[in-house]
C-alpha cells in the first residue's frame, strides 16, 4: 500500500508498497505520478540489498517498468541502450525480489530494496560496485565488504536448503533428526570452546571457535523458525 501524505525525513521520503496485497491500479497509480522523470521519461533507481545492506547496483525505469515491478514483484527495468524494458535477472536467473520501494527528497531517484538471487553484476560479481578509487587508478576493491556482509545469510540459507532438500552424510542434516537438545548442547558445547580459546590468549582457535559457535546458532534459529533479520531488528533496537 502507498503510504499517504508528504511527510519528509532528511533523506529519505519512504514509500513502502504492499506489491502482493494492496497493489491496485489506482495505488500504483498514485505512487507514480509522485514521481519526477527526467525528459526522457527516466527516473534512476539504486538497488539495495535488503539483507546486508549493500548497494548492488544502479538502473533506470520508466513509468511502465515501475508499473511491472509492482505488479511482478521482480525488478524490470527500462534499458537505454536496447531501447526495452528487461526483467532482472531473465537471463541468469539472479531475480530482485522487491520488498520497498523508496524515493529520495526531491521525489526524482528511487531506492529499491531487494531480496537478491546470487550476483548482482553481469560479471558476476555480488554488486556492481565492486571497483574502487585507489592511487588514481580503477583497482577492484582490497576488502570484499560486500561478500562478507552476505556470509553469514549464505550460512543461514544452506542451512534452510538442507532442511528442504536433505543430503547424505550432511551434519546439518545430522543436527536436524537428533533434534532441538543436540543443538542445544553443541551450543553449549561451542560456546565453552570459545571460552577455553581466549582464556588461552589463541587467536587462530578463537577465530575457529566463533566460527563453529556461529553455525550452531543458526541452526538452532532455523530449527525455531527465526531469520536473521529478527536478529538484526532486536540488536537495532539496542542502540
Amino acid at each position: 500500500m502507498v503510504s499517504g501524505g508528504k511527510t519528509r525525513s532528511k533523506t529519505w521520503l519512504k514509500i513502502r508498497i504492499d506489491i502482493h496485497v494492496n497493489g491496485t491500479e489506482e495505488l500504483v497509480m498514485n505512487f507514480i505520478d509522485q514521481l519526477k522523470f527526467d525528459d526522457k521519461g527516466l527516473i534512476p533507481a539504486i538497488i539495495q540489498d535488503c539483507k546486508t545492506g549493500a548497494v548492488l547496483m544502479m538502473a533506470y525505469m520508466n513509468k511502465e517498468s515501475i508499473e511491472k515491478t509492482i505488479e511482478t514483484g521482480r525488478t524490470v527495468f527500462w534499458s537505454r541502450s536496447r531501447q526495452k524494458l528487461w526483467v532482472k535477472g531473465e537471463s541468469s536467473g539472479h531475480f530482485q525480489y522487491v520488498k520497498s520501494m523508496n524515493i529520495d527528497c526531491d521525489e526524482d531517484c528511487l531506492l529499491i530494496k531487494v531480496d537478491q538471487v546470487d550476483a548482482a553484476c553481469h560479471t558476476n560479481q555480488y554488486s556492481c560496485f565492486y571497483r574502487e578509487y585507489r592511487d588514481g587508478q580503477i583497482k577492484e576493491a582490497q576488502c570484499d565488504n560486500f561478500n562478507n556482509a552476505k556470509v553469514l545469510q549464505d550460512v543461514y540459507d544452506i542451512i534452510v536448503d538442507r532442511v528442504k532438500n536433505p543430503k547424505e552424510g550432511s551434519y546439518t542434516n545430522y543436527l536436524f533428526e537428533k533434534g532441538l537438545d543436540k543443538m542445544l548442547k553443541k551450543v553449549g558445547e561451542e560456546s565453552a570452546e570459545v571460552i577455553i580459546a581466549a582464556k588461552n590468549h589463541d587467536i587462530s582457535e578463537i577465530r575457529y571457535e566463533v566460527a563453529d559457535l556461529l553455525y550452531h546458532l543458526l541452526v538452532v534459529l532455523v530449527e525455531r523458525g527465526l531469520t536473521l533479520e529478527d536478529v538484526y531488528k532486536e540488536l537495532e533496537g539496542r542502540k
